[in-house]
């Protein structure tokens, strides 16, 4: 894993350039272009706040305004879940790269992660002229949280991206599956509701709160709020757990590639 960490570290330069054409290729012939990447989680976050805040009357969470709740979560998440989606196909839309010239395999499912990563940034001012408009102060927690937040979810997709994209390969079935599970994570972390709800909760048992908090998404979201909200802050254990399952993810990703690479090559 090392060795290959390296030879795309080496290269670099080529991933700069991939990210550029895909990004220039997603937007080429799109009027909006780039606020496309920002239009579709405010929509997102108007629905739910339309939702939940107006017909479910949910005005405070942890002392703050609940449209920036969401709105902090929701456009981590359309990171999260546009990369998850995209790098599905990876390699099977660059197929002739893959196969004919000589560079680290890795990079192609890692250029995914950062092109959604830009579209993130994009996003930045978004999020930061809602605080102003919603009265969240930014803290020393904000400057703490938001690059965790954002190392951890980074870590974490590219070994999520790395373990898809080969096996999309093998057995296509898998992009109608991470469709289905991208569904089901984005109820099963704190993005649109607090933390404090599940542990609240008497009708959840004991061990699937346990299984709930094994979910690296919740240390991570509980970092986008916290930079907004600072009773948001999670607790040891669930940042410990993240940390610990992102580092996993993303050496079980890596290796997983690596194992799958001659067959990918020899499928494609």
């Amino acid at each position: 894993m090392g060795h290959s960490v390296v030879a795309v570290w080496s290269h670099r330069s080529v991933l700069r350039t991939l990210v550029r054409r895909d990004l220039t290729l997603k937007y080429q012939q799109s009027i909006l272009g780039y606020l496309w990447s920002l239009i579709e989680p405010l929509t997102m976050a108007l629905i739910y706040w339309f939702i939940f805040g107006l017909l479910f009357n949910t005005r405070l969470v942890s002392g703050g305004s609940y449209p920036m709740f969401i709105i902090s979560g929701i456009f981590a998440w359309a990171w999260f879940n546009s990369a998850i989606n995209e790098s599905t196909g990876a390699l099977t839309s660059q197929s002739g790269l893959v196969t004919t010239i000589n560079l680290p395999r890795e990079i192609f499912p890692i250029g995914r992660v950062i092109g959604r990563f830009f579209e993130f940034l994009a996003g930045v001012p978004i999020l930061l002229a809602c605080a102003v408009i919603f009265d969240a102060r930014a803290s020393w927690r904000t400057f703490v949280a938001l690059p965790l937040a954002v190392a951890m979810q980074f870590i974490l997709l590219i070994g999520i991206s790395l373990l898809l994209s080969a096996l999309t390969v093998m057995l296509r079935d898998i992009e109608r599956f991470v469709r289905l599970i991208t569904r089901v994570l984005f109820y099963a972390a704190p993005i649109i509701y607090p933390l404090s709800k599940v542990f609240e909760s008497t009708a959840l048992p004991r061990w699937a709160k346990e299984l709930y908090l094994a979910n690296p998404l919740v240390g991570i979201f509980q970092l986008y709020h916290a930079a907004w909200f600072p009773l948001e802050w999670p607790p040891r254990r669930i940042l410990i757990t993240a940390m610990i399952g992102c580092a996993a993810v993303a050496a079980a990703g890596w290796r997983a590639f690596r194992k799958l690479e001659p067959s990918v090559l020899k499928e494609l």
